[in-house]
């Protein structure tokens, strides 16, 4: 059991954020705080409808958060998801390897990306999921993944993981609550494999491509700030960062 909430276990699921969707919109709602955590899952979904790696030994769960009038945008939760897995990771390896973050909530171990967030609106609910590499990382063409297991002899238990990252993001999103969504995005930055002023090239939605500088985010939402080579700055909300 969480503080404020139950956790639920499942051997096997299609998806635990579609399973948290459907239960919204029925009558079983679940309450923020509630978690559900497959072993396996055989539809999961990352950003933009990318399928996601059963990851059989790895963690895979949904959680869900009310949003309040007096909250920050509902879409910077994924920067909340983020620093939550990165603070686990980081309590998990000890040291053994470095773990950033990568706009807009990639979590990288080593610059390898090591897990996967994904969240959808239900009304005034947002559902987050969250897919954590631990035994095993999956081949995605193109991009470089990592796993806990590449960098440490004992990878934890699904369980034992689960209570830790439970832990970090009722941590974070308290501090998202009460402080506001500036020093969430100062986290972020500090963490962020690209630093203030680098060269970047951010691929959009529609396919495109458009690179500069980076510019840092905009305090209102986290979106990416793009300082073009004319000196504008473009300012982009979905997208994959190089």
């Amino acid at each position: 059991m969480t503080a404020d909430g139950s956790i639920t276990f499942v051997d096997q699921t299609g998806s635990t954020n579609a399973d948290l969707v459907a239960a919204l919109k029925s009558a079983k709602l679940p309450r923020e705080g509630d978690w559900l955590i497959a072993r396996r899952q055989v539809a999961g979904r990352g950003r933009q409808g990318r399928e996601w790696f059963d990851g059989s030994g790895n963690f895979m769960g949904s959680t869900v958060v009310a949003i309040h009038r007096s909250d920050p945008p509902a879409s910077s939760l994924g920067f909340v998801a983020a620093l939550a897995v990165a603070r686990t990771l980081d309590e998990e390896l000890e040291g053994a390897a470095a773990v950033q973050l990568k706009w807009p909530n990639d979590v990288l171990i080593e610059g390898g990306k090591a897990a996967g967030l994904l969240l959808e609106m239900v009304d005034r609910t947002v559902v987050i999921g969250m897919g954590v590499n631990l035994a095993r990382a999956p081949e995605i063409p193109g991009r470089q993944t990592a796993c806990v297991a590449e960098h440490i002899r004992k990878v934890p238990e699904v369980e034992e993981f689960a209570n830790v990252i439970i832990s970090h993001f009722a941590e974070m999103l308290a501090w998202w609550r009460s402080g506001g969504l500036d020093p969430v995005l100062e986290a972020f930055l500090a963490r962020s494999i690209h630093a203030v002023g680098s060269a970047v090239s951010v691929h959009d939605t529609d396919g495109s491509r458009v690179s500069g500088t980076f510019a840092g985010l905009e305090p209102l939402d986290g979106a990416l700030r793009l300082r073009l080579a004319d000196g504008s700055c473009r300012v982009i909300r979905a997208g994959d960062l190089d």
